[in-house]
């Protein structure tokens, strides 16, 4: 028997997830806190409902891809949330992105109402969910992810079990932090190509066929050379995406300089007001720190008045 699919956040993840479920013919019911979300998939075939209570009531299984821990909290425990209308036997999978220690504690309350969670943050971005390609990264018990498995596979490429709960929430840390370091670096090759006079379309296209080339360089590099930065994955949440990285550091008494570091170049994209644009908007932070033109000559060079020359 097939299983009642319902979504609760239908934003950038959430709803090509939804329509990937609806084209390959399962049943969807939908609830969003934002009406407007929920009239493209309803033209779809979805079906809505008023609240998380009343979708608890109705399906099977329950994907949730909210923006931050507080958010999964009040949607599943909160008045009118998934709990209040939930039977035992429920499976939640959570897609958003929050905190290790809050999963393992909505995990707990959940299962005391016989309703069972995974915590499956995604990698791979808007492109991702509506591609089907998504990386799933599983926490919770493997019996359960196998009952979703088949539904994951719609929207993902790749769907690993990490462990118990919290597994799935603290392996997307491990992305999060990869990736802002990773676009540092990004940022820091063009902007030093640009200083230098070098073509970084060029130095793009050479890297990409080495050691060098990664995900990362190939599409956000060409977001930086172009200057264009439509989300993607937008500043703000890998922001607190990064803030989750750091509490957890911290929980585990572990230092995360690099982390730390790329953290702070987030967080002046965002102070800047850059917090809807794609992250890898912190390459125009660098930008505005860097010389107003190209190094043409000995003169211009930032290590002239270390360097001695000969003659002076």
């Amino acid at each position: 028997m097939a299983l009642r699919i319902g979504c609760i956040g239908l934003g950038i993840m959430g709803r090509p997830m939804a329509s990937r479920w609806l084209a390959a013919g399962h049943e969807v019911t939908v609830w969003a806190r934002n009406p407007e979300a929920v009239a493209p998939l309803i033209t779809q075939g979805a079906q809505s409902v008023a609240s998380a209570a009343d979708l608890a009531r109705q399906v099977d299984v329950i994907f949730t891809n909210v923006s931050d821990t507080p958010d999964v909290e009040q949607v599943l425990l909160g008045s009118g949330g998934v709990v209040v209308g939930a039977r035992p036997g429920l499976i939640v999978v959570d897609h958003s992105t929050i905190s290790p220690t809050a999963t393992r504690r909505l995990a707990a309350v959940l299962a005391g109402q016989g309703v069972h969670l995974l915590d499956a943050p995604v990698s791979g971005g808007e492109q991702g969910a509506i591609d089907g390609t998504l990386s799933i990264m599983v926490g919770g018990e493997a019996a359960v992810l196998e009952q979703v498995r088949p539904l994951l596979e719609v929207v993902g490429q790749t769907i690993t079990h990490l462990g118990g709960h919290g597994a799935g929430q603290f392996t997307k840390a491990c992305n999060q932090l990869l990736v802002a370091q990773t676009i540092m670096a990004v940022s820091e090759a063009i902007v030093l190509a640009e200083a230098a006079n070098v073509d970084p379309a060029a130095m793009r296209e050479a890297l990409l066929g080495g050691l060098a080339g990664s995900r990362i360089l190939e599409v956000h590099g060409e977001r930086m050379i172009r200057r264009e930065y439509l989300p993607g994955f937008k500043t703000r949440l890998h922001h607190k995406d990064m803030s989750i990285v750091l509490q957890a550091a911290a929980e585990l008494g572990l230092p995360l300089p690099g982390a730390a570091l790329s953290a702070q170049w987030i967080n002046a994209a965002v102070g800047l007001g850059h917090g809807e644009a794609d992250s890898a908007v912190v390459a125009e932070v660098l930008r505005r720190l860097a010389p107003s033109g190209p190094i043409h000559d000995e003169e211009q060079s930032p290590f002239a008045a270390v360097e001695p020359r000969a003659g002076k």
